[in-house]
């Protein structure tokens, strides 16, 4: 890297992202490396990157990928019954424009605050290919009380927290595939916010450390995710699709032919927490649940088999879902 270069990016830094480096281990970042101070609990460490034309839509105001960045990376956090403890950033950018990067970076700092998740490094790159923004987030828990994903025992009831497949209809509203459905512009807008702007659980992280057995977040689709989850524990589940939490947008939608149940569980970028919890603690998680002022609902049971989980309709009969998740490749 020249000096010009080397000048420029110093300057990028000291300008948008230094003031947001308020940790005292950051050292303003004028150092190569951070310093997390040691605590006695255990480092949960997560990474996520979002790409344009793959997270997000070329004109998505940059505030909102901002928010995004760091808030995909803190649901990863709260399925893991974690305490946010700093994240570093890479910034892959095409140009250097202050009327992108001053709302990016001031989201990015009322985000940091409100979750208690300071800024401690990172980088800053130029690319000629699409805007990218990775970030690596780092979480306390007490030792050994990480929540993984192989724990789910048979008997366990399937818990998910908040409402599925809002950011999927989203995404379709902003890409013109929903259109004269009868939704009005605040259901709309709704919409097109979860998918731009996901809600992480964080202030259920420390009900899902003390109540769960297993935990994921659900990023690609809630099908999907059970899935994942499920084979890492080795057993399946019953899943009541009745049951599963839809928003009244959602709902207005459905059975529509923009939106069927198969896009609202396999859509994905929820960010929603889905779990396992064992029957003699489902009535304290609830209440747990209750006092963070974070919506939950019990969609199904863990079984002893192996085989992949089985949604049921109404009726009680199997349905056949087409795809379970997004798929990267």
């Amino acid at each position: 890297m020249d000096r010009q270069m080397a000048s420029g990016e110093d300057d990028l830094i000291a300008r948008y992202f230094r003031p947001l480096a308020t940790d005292p281990g950051a050292f303003g970042l004028i150092d190569d490396a951070a310093l997390l101070k040691q605590s006695g609990d255990d480092l949960v460490v997560t990474t996520d990157a979002i790409v344009e034309g793959v997270h997000f839509l070329p004109n998505d105001p940059p505030d909102t990928l901002a928010r995004k960045a760091l808030r995909v990376n803190l649901s990863d956090l709260a399925a893991k019954g974690a305490v946010p403890a700093g994240f570093v950033l890479t910034l892959a950018l095409r140009e250097v424009s202050d009327e992108w990067l001053a709302p990016f970076a001031r989201a990015l700092g009322e985000d940091a605050a409100a979750f208690g998740c300071p800024v401690l490094g990172g980088d800053t790159v130029s690319t000629p290919g699409p805007l990218m923004i990775s970030i690596t987030a780092f979480g306390r828990v007490p030792p050994g009380k990480m929540v993984r994903r192989d724990g789910a025992k048979a008997g366990d009831r399937i818990a998910v927290t908040g409402t599925i497949g809002d950011a999927a209809l989203g995404l379709r509203i902003l890409k013109g595939r929903i259109a004269g459905e009868g939704l009005d512009a605040p259901s709309r807008d709704f919409l097109v916010q979860r998918y731009r702007v996901p809600q992480p659980r964080n202030a259920l992280a420390l009900a899902i450390r003390d109540h769960a057995s297993a935990a994921m977040d659900v990023s690609d689709g809630l099908a999907g995710d059970l899935a994942k989850l499920c084979a890492a524990s080795r057993v399946s589940a019953v899943i009541e699709m009745a049951a599963v939490p839809l928003s009244v947008p959602a709902h207005a939608l459905l059975g529509k032919e923009s939106a069927d149940l198969e896009t609202l569980v396999s859509g994905g970028d929820d960010y929603e927490v889905v779990c396992a919890i064992p029957e003699n603690r489902w009535d304290s998680f609830i209440a747990a649940a209750r006092q963070a002022d974070v919506q939950v609902s019990s969609i199904g049971r863990v079984t002893a088999d192996a085989a992949a989980p089985q949604f049921l309709d109404a009726t009680g009969k199997p349905v056949a879902l087409k795809r379970l998740s997004y798929s990267h490749f």
